[in-house]
């Protein structure tokens, strides 16, 4: 391994840092360092007590209000003797680094608006923001394809199912990483997207065959390492072909990504040529976890080739089960070495040793104005206003106006944090334009039940907005109804009653679901600036200019009428 050269390009001084740091450090910190654990507390007696004292050479924190983050970060670098990797899922924008950061547009609403442009922006919005309060590490961006409709955790996170859109508007959010000073990870290798099931609940399968993956797949790691990402993030998932290419007497076998020493080592490092930090995706996911025992598990991935643990089903317990299979030798003194060198040339490769001596880890609170200023909103606007997408308007419903269809029944599907918001935005517009909008609520089925005529007498037109966010831990992202034998204003009975309209804020496949809806958007995200620009579009006043990454059709051609 040569730390002077790519991805890391050292120069003298930083390699010098890296040797001699490795050199001083004892086992334990050497151990520790191989573990980034999630806090749940920015509590200091917490951070001392249950992470730092155990010498972790990562931390991450879900998103906080942007001052508390950036007070956490601070104090948490100021008490490690060796600077810390702060990662964060800058996936969306600012707003994946704190609540009050820019929502800029899910990456597939990126590649919807057509131009790279936009990715350099997701890229540029998500690394100032996040390092202004001290994140130096962004698991982003997604490089899976999105090649099966069926997958609930994959959709709008990526950049769609093109291989070469992928690597082009991936490779620009990396450029603007580097500009930022901000690592990328990208994810989540061998490659989500073909499985239609969640590597969060079991080992999930990319089932290519090995030609089919370098094609696709292959290409987009292979292109992405040339361009200098400095980290890959390993997934629980399995690759059959190329495992049984390498150990063919274990046909059958399914082992994810993060324990496997054929796909770390001879494809990634040898076939691919990746010299930088492999971490693994979070190890209390049961695609981890039930591959293998947790107290061997957790040594032989560093052992097979991860260089860091990401996330902890108990940290204390985690670093116990990391030193025993140390002195068992599942874990190498060789491997150790070469976890922690990598670690500290990734540190190195963003100036954190020298950072740490000047006291500049961490922006002060001034570098916070960045957050949410006024030309990353523009920025997130204009994404909403190319990204959106007509699918189909085959009832010519579109533009909608309330001289026509004054009574508006709105129906907002999804139960989830941001449903509430979402509701009241779409409510207080509609209601801005003219509409009388009635909004469905569960209990009206209960109520009882409306005829054809009943229901003409109230409703001139039916908009639904569906919010089923792409979770992990869900086994489908598809739409559930709340009705009886069809009865009931929640499910589409009267597509051939009044005119119906179907908004997607999330998934873009809904259609499998609705192919009665005649008139059918695409959103990509649910964020304000995203709902603003679907009523304008609504009523006319901005044409629909988005260019859908995938089949929303699904494969099925009655879809498209």
């Amino acid at each position: 391994m040569d730390i002077t050269k790519a991805p890391f390009n050292l120069d003298e001084n930083a390699a010098q840092w890296v040797e001699k740091t490795l050199e001083s450090m004892t086992l334990e910190e050497k151990i520790g360092q191989l573990f980034c654990p999630i806090g749940f507390s920015t509590d200091r007696e917490y951070l001392d007590h249950s992470l730092l004292r155990f010498h972790i050479g990562g931390l991450f924190f879900r998103d906080g209000k942007s001052s508390e983050m950036r007070d956490t970060f601070y104090y948490a670098q100021d008490h490690s003797r060796i600077p810390l990797l702060i990662p964060s899922n800058l996936e969306a924008g600012g707003d994946g680094a704190a609540t009050d950061g820019t929502p800029y547009g899910k990456e597939m609403s990126v590649a919807a608006a057509n131009d790279p442009k936009y990715a350099y922006r997701l890229g540029r919005i998500a690394c100032t923001e996040g390092a202004a309060l001290g994140i130096n590490w962004a698991f982003a961006p997604v490089v899976d394809l999105d090649r099966n409709f069926h997958n609930p955790i994959t959709n709008v996170r990526t950049f769609g199912d093109d291989t070469d859109t992928v690597i082009e508007n991936a490779g620009e959010y990396i450029r603007a990483a580097k500009e930022c000073g901000v690592a990328t990870s990208i994810k989540h290798f061998p490659g989500d997207g073909i499985d239609e099931r969640d590597q969060h609940l079991l080992t999930s399968v990319n089932s290519l065959s090995v030609d089919e993956w370098m094609q696709s797949y292959g290409k987009i790691y292979r292109t992405l390492i040339e361009e200098g990402t400095l980290t890959v993030m390993a997934g629980h998932i399995a690759f059959p072909a190329f495992e049984n290419e390498v150990f063919p007497g274990h046909k059958g076998r399914i082992i994810p990504a993060t324990l496997s020493k054929a796909l770390l080592n001879n494809l990634l490092r040898e076939k691919l040529g990746f010299n930088g930090l492999i971490i693994t995706d979070a190890t209390p996911m049961v695609g981890y976890t039930s591959a293998m025992d947790r107290s061997t598990a957790i040594p032989t991935s560093i052992e097979n080739g991860c260089d860091m643990i990401l996330f902890n089903k108990d940290l204390a317990e985690d670093y116990e089960f990391m030193m025993e299979g140390y002195r068992k030798g599942i874990l190498s003194d060789q491997r150790l070495n070469e976890a922690c060198r990598r670690i500290l040339a990734t540190k190195a490769a963003l100036n954190l040793h020298e950072k740490k001596i000047k006291g500049t880890l961490v922006p002060d609170e001034a570098g916070l104005k960045v957050i949410r200023c006024r030309e990353h909103e523009e920025w997130a606007r204009e994404l909403a206003d190319k990204s959106i997408t007509l699918v189909k308007d085959t009832a010519k419903n579109l533009p909608i106006s309330p001289q026509n269809t004054k009574r508006v029944l709105l129906e907002i599907l999804g139960d989830y944090p941001s449903t509430q918001r979402i509701t009241d935005k779409m409510t207080r517009l509609l209601r801005g334009e003219g509409f009388d909008v009635t909004l469905y609520e569960k209990e009206d089925f209960e109520r009882g039940v409306d005829n054809v005529k009943q229901f003409l007498s109230k409703y001139d037109l039916v908009i639904y907005v569906a919010n089923i966010e792409n979770a992990s831990n869900q086994t489908t992202a598809r739409l559930n109804w709340y009705t009886f034998w069809g009865q009931g204003n929640n499910v589409p009975w009267f597509a051939n009653e009044v005119p119906v309209i179907f908004i997607s804020l999330a998934n873009p496949y809904h259609l499998l679901d609705v192919p009665m809806v005649k008139t059918y958007i695409n959103g990509y995200s649910n964020n304000d600036h995203v709902i603003e620009a679907v009523v304008e579009k609504l009523v006319g006043r901005s044409e629909f200019k988005g260019i859908s990454p995938v089949d929303p059709f699904c494969g099925r051609e009655e879809l498209a009428f």
